[in-house]
């Protein structure tokens, strides 16, 4: 199988065995700003230069915006990838490559792979988030990923929570839960508290964190505890509501330890309600090789299009 990760800066394009071993990998820049024909032409590009491909059963891609899973077309996306809303990828790319193709959104292909390979292997119900620059998930439900009536299911980001009120968040709205919870909005709350204008790496608020008393740790320490705290706080929400076996939370703010763990931790434990009070959120197990190899296992999926709602009516 076939994968590929298409971010704002980066292709990255990967062999994988049916056990989830990334066989071998390419990586090319995104040529975002020369448009979506050039940024298709770079896909196929990686694609071919891969060692090993020959005899693939078929590519899966994943993307930032919101993706029709079921006819691989780009519905929505951000300033990232400019002109990339409406872009037929499953048509697109298989008229370059000669292979099936399958799409879907960069989170829910992380929550494909970490269900199929990772810290959700076996389970029946999960819930998974991932924390980055910004944040997003995927909801599964009787074994399989749901997407949603609209292909939205898993947009964990975009709930409103009171510590976000008024702060404006990626998608233009204000008031959602990436306003405070996501890397930049964290490294942004440190900046403001201590008035430092330098400091743009989560890993040295957390380094101030974890050091000796001071301003500069206390408001590291802040910072770190009201974004976790508020992500703790709707992931717990989201448990009462649906009840999953597990809960897996990855992406690279996850990746920084303790100073985001425990107060993430407190808070979800804090609001459960009895009956899955004995629950905890555990780290993402495939790290960086999530997005290429949940990309190949798109390929794995039945038919790819397990809906939280009725009949689509036809995006235009």
């Amino acid at each position: 199988m076939l994968g590929v990760d298409v971010g704002g800066t980066k292709i990255a394009a990967g062999v994988v065995a049916p056990d989830g071993t990334l066989l071998a990998t390419v990586v090319r820049p995104t040529p975002a700003a020369e448009g979506r024909t050039a940024v298709l032409d770079a896909i196929a590009a990686a694609v071919r230069g891969l060692p090993g491909r020959e005899g693939a059963v078929g590519l899966g891609i994943g993307t930032g915006g919101v993706i029709d899973r079921a006819r691989g077309v780009v519905l929505s996306a951000n300033a990232l990838l400019p002109g990339w809303a409406g872009t037929r990828l499953g048509e697109e790319l298989t008229d370059r490559l000669g292979l099936p193709v399958a799409a879907d959104n960069d989170a829910n292909v992380f929550a494909l792979a970490e269900q199929t390979y990772g810290a959700g292997a076996g389970c029946a119900s999960a819930l998974y988030v991932s924390v980055g620059t910004g944040i997003g998930g995927g909801l599964v439900s009787g074994g399989r990923l749901l997407r949603g009536a609209h292909w939205t299911a898993g947009e964990f980001g975009h709930l409103a929570v009171a510590e976000a009120v008024g702060q404006p968040c990626n998608c233009g709205r204000p008031g959602h839960l990436e306003a405070v919870a996501s890397g930049p909005a964290i490294t942004a709350r440190f900046r403001e508290l201590t008035g430092d204008g330098n400091v743009h790496d989560l890993r040295k608020v957390a380094a101030l964190a974890e050091g000796p008393a001071g301003a500069g740790a206390e408001a590291a320490r802040a910072a770190l505890t009201e974004g976790a705290g508020a992500l703790g706080r709707a992931l717990a929400g989201l448990v009462n509501t649906v009840d999953p076996e597990r809960v897996v939370v990855g992406g690279g703010v996850a990746s920084i330890g303790a100073p985001f763990w425990e107060p993430l931790t407190e808070a979800f434990t804090a609001e459960l309600l009895p009956g899955p009070s004995g629950l905890r959120p555990v780290p993402a197990a495939l790290g960086p090789r999530a997005a290429v190899v949940g990309a190949a296992a798109l390929l794995l999926e039945e038919d790819g299009v397990e809906n939280a709602g009725g009949p689509r009516a036809e995006h235009r």
